[in-house]
C-alpha cells in the first residue's frame, strides 16, 4: 500500500487511538488493490477474509434472495466496510460490487481480529464503531417502517440539503437507482415520489435536486432526530449498513 495513504487512514476513529506500533503491523498485513468499474468483489455467504478500506471510487454493497436484488448500502471514501462479520470471523451477509474504478486498501480479517485482542484502544474503538452502524440500522428500519415512499424520498432531500449546509441545489451523490432500491423502492416509485413533491417545493433537473420551498419539504419529511439524527462516529461510516 501507499506510504501516503496511512496519515488518512490512521484518521478514521476506528484507528485513530491504537498504539502507533500496532497501527504499523497492522498497516504491514495490509495491502492496496485497485478494481475496474461493476466488478463484484465479494459474495454473501463467503468468509469475510479482509475489511475493506475505502479510499478512492464507489462501492454499493447489495443483496439477492430468489430473483430479487436490493442495495444495502453505498460507499465512499474515507470509510471502512465490512467490519462486524470480519471480527465474528463469519460469512459476509451482503455482496459487494465497485459503481466505478475503486482503490481498497485490504486488511486481512486475521490479523485484525488479532490487533482487537491485543490492543484495547482499537477494541473500544471498534466496540465504538459497531454501536452507532447498529444505531444506524435501527434508524434506516424506522424509516422504512414507519414512512411512505413519498415521506422517505421527502426525508432523503431534506437531510441531503443539511448536509450540503440548507444548500438550495445539490447533485444526487450515486445514480437514481441505486437511491431507489436504498430507500426501499423501485426507480419508477422514486421518481413518481419525486413528481408527487413539486407541489413541496422539490425539482429534479437530470441528477440535480432543487428545492424552492424548504419548509414545505420539511413539512412532508417531517425531521425526527431519533430517525435522522446520527452519532458523531457515523459519519465516517458512510452508510447504515455498510459495517455488517
Amino acid at each position: 500500500m501507499r506510504e501516503e495513504d496511512k496519515p488518512e487512514i490512521r484518521r478514521l476513529p476506528l484507528f485513530r487511538d491504537m498504539s502507533p506500533a500496532n497501527f504499523e503491523k497492522l498497516m504491514q498485513a495490509a495491502y492496496a488493490q485497485s478494481f475496474p468499474a461493476h466488478l463484484e468483489m465479494i459474495r454473501q455467504g463467503e468468509s469475510a477474509d479482509f475489511l475493506h478500506i475505502m479510499m478512492e471510487g464507489t462501492v454499493e454493497l447489495f443483496s439477492r434472495w430468489r430473483d430479487r436484488e436490493t442495495t444495502m448500502a453505498v460507499v465512499r471514501p474515507l470509510s471502512t466496510f465490512i467490519l462486524a462479520a470480519c471480527i465474528k470471523d463469519a460469512p459476509y451477509l451482503m455482496s459487494a460490487r465497485t459503481v466505478e474504478k475503486s482503490h481498497i486498501i485490504m486488511v486481512p480479517a486475521k490479523d485484525l481480529r488479532a490487533t482487537f485482542r491485543l490492543d484495547p484502544e482499537f477494541a473500544m474503538s471498534t466496540i465504538t464503531e459497531l454501536a452507532s452502524c447498529y444505531r444506524s440500522v435501527v434508524r434506516h428500519a424506522k424509516s422504512l417502517k414507519l414512512r411512505n415512499s413519498r415521506e422517505r424520498v421527502a426525508a432523503y432531500i431534506y437531510r441531503q440539503s443539511k448536509v450540503a449546509g440548507n444548500a438550495a441545489s445539490f447533485v444526487l451523490p450515486v445514480e437514481k437507482r441505486l437511491l431507489a432500491s436504498l430507500l426501499g423502492m423501485t426507480p419508477e416509485n422514486f421518481s413518481r415520489a419525486i413528481k408527487s413533491l413539486r407541489a413541496d417545493g422539490v425539482a429534479m433537473d437530470g441528477m440535480r435536486i432543487i428545492i424552492t420551498n424548504l419548509k414545505s419539504l420539511q413539512a412532508v419529511a417531517g425531521p425526527d432526530a431519533l430517525i435522522d439524527g446520527s452519532d458523531p462516529i457515523a459519519d465516517h461510516s458512510a452508510t447504515s449498513l455498510a459495517h455488517l
